[in-house]
């Protein structure tokens, strides 16, 4: 990927290159995603896809199924469950007999949609998911787009001295002023419920690159711990600004039955309610992660 900052630098980062055999992989932009190719989800994973799947994910961020028929709600968490335990949303109802399952769904109806905000899924929880995987089934006939945002890049594109001031900060990241209220037409009452949150470090280190993301986004980081209110809410305004800079998005365009699966550790996402009243609908499962450093 090559990406240039505000000073035009150009800053280079390889690909892996690698074989792969059981799986076709194409880079959907030069500096995020990859579109899978060649795999039928609703039959499941054998150990071979799965490696070469998870190899490609590291590599990417991102990874968008195409071609795919609707996949089985069993299917969907056995497949999710080969990368990790499975992380249970801190607000939302299950899909009926699928416990694991979150169903996104917007209509005419519909007084919220979900993600509208640039975010990295529930990351006020103390150990916030690994990945999500997304299947949409209904798509209004235009519109419902996804932005995704690299916060590697965020981060290696920031100056020295500034990654050397924030390196070892914390973002406060909190859940209440999002969550409360916000499923009722759901049937999820949540008086006296206490909603999640956490401080995690500004630059996260990722688990299985060793790479340092920016993580804080929009949604949910509401301040820096260790800095005077003043201090905390400019800087913060600063880097929420930077880490949705466009040269570091991508916009997917979905089809029928695409899967996506992205990692929240290294990377932000944003769905566009563009659409209303039309529908949009799909089977989202997600995977627990680790406490982030």
């Amino acid at each position: 990927m090559c990406i240039r900052d505000s000073v035009g630098t150009k800053r280079v980062r390889e690909r892996d290159k690698r074989n792969y055999r059981h799986i076709e992989v194409r880079p959907y932009a030069p500096n995020l995603g990859a579109e899978i190719r060649g795999l039928d989800l609703a039959e499941g994973l054998n150990a071979e896809q799965f490696e070469e799947i998870h190899h490609a994910y590291l590599d990417n961020q991102i990874l968008f199924f195409k071609e795919q028929a609707p996949i089985p709600p069993d299917i969907h968490v056995a497949i999710a469950k080969m990368f990790g335990e499975l992380h249970f949303h801190p607000a939302a109802p299950g899909k009926d007999g699928y416990p694991e399952i979150f169903e996104i769904h917007a209509h005419a109806k519909s007084k919220i949609a979900n993600g509208e905000f640039w975010h990295s899924d529930v990351s006020c929880d103390e150990i916030p998911p690994l990945g999500t995987m997304l299947q949409i089934h209904i798509l209004p006939e235009s519109g419902g787009d996804t932005m995704f945002a690299d916060s590697y890049a965020a981060w290696e594109t920031l100056s020295e001295p500034l990654r050397d001031m924030l390196d070892g900060l914390h973002g406060i990241h909190e859940s209440e002023h999002i969550y409360r209220g916000r499923y009722s037409d759901r049937g999820m009452e949540d008086e006296g419920k206490v909603y999640p949150s956490a401080l995690h470090p500004l630059a996260r280190t990722h688990p299985e690159t060793g790479r340092k993301a920016l993580y804080v986004n929009r949604a949910f980081t509401t301040g820096i711990a260790e800095l005077e209110p003043d201090e905390s809410a400019a800087i913060l305004a600063m880097l929420l600004e930077h880490a949705e800079k466009v040269e570091f998005q991508i916009r997917f365009r979905w089809e029928k039955n695409d899967m996506a699966f992205w990692d929240n550790r290294c990377a932000m996402h944003r769905a566009l309610w563009d659409y209303w009243p039309a529908e949009r609908k799909g089977n989202r499962v997600t995977i627990k992660g680790d406490r982030p450093v």
